[in-house]
């Protein structure tokens, strides 16, 4: 997988999206068995609805891009 095209994605189209809500996204990793783990910041951090985040839309953005994920996880 593309580390770099991730981490575009996560600050061109994600991060824009949870800055909204005062929040913010970093890459932490992207494991071998293609699960891509993620920081939340700011608001998002400690947000109730930051899993429907993860899964909703980070996720899915991701797939979009790279069906091989198989998961996008916090840290």
């Amino acid at each position: 997988m593309e580390e770099e095209r991730i981490k575009q994605i996560l600050q061109e189209k994600i991060a824009p999206l949870l800055q909204r809500d005062g929040g913010g996204i970093e890459l932490v990793e992207i494991t071998e068995d293609n699960v891509v783990k993620v920081n939340l910041t700011g608001a998002c951090a400690t947000c109730p609805m930051k899993q429907m985040t993860i899964i909703g839309l980070v996720e899915r953005m991701l797939k979009e891009e790279f069906p091989t994920i198989k998961k996008v996880e916090t840290k």
